[in-house]
């Protein structure tokens, strides 16, 4: 089944100059298509709609910080089971448990600035994409 995920390479990624590597691994896995690819740097607003589930959690503050304390990559990516392909791709947020082959095992860091952000489900996909992509609803 066709799918449609909203990935962010986060400012650690943008300042490491990963972003190339990163796209060429989505690039060459599956059949998958990048549909919206756009550089920019994110203002609270669009940052509070996209982590709203984590307002209150201790973490909520940082990651607001890290998030806006540079330009990131976000893109949508299209194709068969791409959700849970991107996922898998990126790994487990913390790198010390992600799997080498994997974007956070074999460049993370730091749980708390890890690289890529990938959709978990369908109705987080859908949602995420109307923040940053609004014309491609």
């Amino acid at each position: 089944m066709s799918q449609r995920t909203l990935v962010l390479l986060k400012p650690d990624a943008v300042a490491r100059k990963l972003v190339g590597e990163i796209v060429a691994r989505i690039e060459r896995k599956a059949n998958w298509t990048i549909s919206a690819l756009e550089l920019r740097t994110l203002d609270r607003t669009v940052l509070e709609q996209h982590y709203a589930e984590h307002v209150g959690r201790d973490f909520y503050e940082p990651l607001m910080a890290f998030m806006s304390s540079g330009p990131v990559v976000a893109m949508v990516v299209e194709g068969e089971r791409v959700i849970e392909g991107v996922r898998a791709l990126a790994g487990p947020t913390d790198p010390i448990s992600a799997a080498p082959g994997s974007i956070r095992g074999d460049f993370g860091t730091i749980t708390r600035e890890n690289l890529i952000h990938a959709s978990d489900s369908e109705e987080s996909a859908e949602r995420e994409i109307k923040i940053f992509f609004p014309g491609l609803v």
